[in-house]
């Protein structure tokens, strides 16, 4: 068996680099997903803190 021979086979069995690239690329994806939703809900907590601040801080009538 040749040395050639031998690298041809392993290289056919080892996962190529695409697909390594692709599986951290879905990873990458979801953890930005997962960022947007706690953006979106902590400025939505942000609002609600604000609304309650200006609420309190009226003098009242």
């Amino acid at each position: 068996m040749s040395s050639h021979s031998l690298y041809k086979w392993v290289k056919a069995v080892t996962p190529d680099k695409t697909e390594k690239q692709a599986a951290d690329l879905i990873e990458a994806k979801s953890d930005i997903l997962k960022l947007r939703a706690q953006l979106r809900r902590t400025e939505e907590e942000r609002d609600i803190l604000k609304r309650a601040a200006r609420y309190f801080a009226k003098e009242p009538e």
